[in-house]
């Protein structure tokens, strides 16, 4: 498991987008979502709060996606194509980081990932948020 500290720099693949994220509880908010788009894209994320993501170098190549309601921008490199962070639809003071962009960090270092219930999403049900399950991994020996 990677040491768990609140100050992470990270980057998209090619290392033309290079970032500095303070997450609000360290690597203990990670999670996954099965909204059509989470689901597709397969990235385990952090939480950053607003003004906790800070572009270091090439802002001028990061895009943005924005589906459904439209309401949230999903940050990624032009030149690459990785998802560095997102705006949270449930919680838009929070940015959801990618934690395979940090430094030092790997989805695999989590033996268990909590998976939020993204399909039934709050904002669409006015239901509290549901856990819909756990994503393991498992290392071969």
């Amino acid at each position: 498991m990677v040491e768990d500290t609140n100050i992470r720099v990270g980057q998209c693949h090619c290392g033309a987008v290079r970032f500095r994220a303070t997450l609000s509880d360290g690597l203990r908010s990670i999670r996954r979502c099965t909204c059509s788009y989470c689901r597709m894209r397969g990235a385990v994320v952090a939480m950053a709060e607003m003004g906790g993501v800070e572009v270091l170098q090439g802002a001028e190549v990061l895009t943005t996606y924005r589906f459904h309601s439209e309401a949230v921008q999903h940050f990624f490199c032009s030149r690459c194509g990785i998802y560095t962070h997102h705006q949270r639809r449930s919680d838009r003071n929070l940015y959801a980081v990618n934690v395979a962009c940090l430094d030092g960090v790997s989805p695999f270092d989590f033996p268990e990932v909590p998976v939020m219930d993204g399909v039934n999403h709050t904002n669409d049900t006015g239901k509290p948020t549901r856990r819909a399950g756990t994503l393991r991994f498992v290392p071969a020996d």
